[in-house]
């Protein structure tokens, strides 16, 4: 008997609870398998991304400083 039949027959004794963790480990073991595949990035690719993204970063850094120094000036004049 295969691995697969013995694991389908004894799916086959499990209550509703039992299947119901055996239905979150296999979603489990998915998920684990596509975190794995998951290639990582070179130098070059990670380098395009930071250049895309390098104006938005800046305007985002910059957006609402004026406020941030404004309340900073209060507070020394208090």
């Amino acid at each position: 008997m295969s691995l697969r039949e013995q694991v389908t027959r004894s799916i086959d004794y499990l209550n509703e609870t039992e299947l119901r963790e055996v239905a979150e480990f296999l979603a489990f073991l998915k998920f684990r398998n596509r975190v794995h595949v998951s290639p990582i990035p070179d130098a070059a690719q990670l380098g395009a991304l930071y250049g895309e993204f390098s104006d938005e970063d800046s305007c985002l850094a910059e957006q609402g400083m004026e406020d941030y120094i404004e309340g900073l000036t209060t507070e020394n004049e208090q």
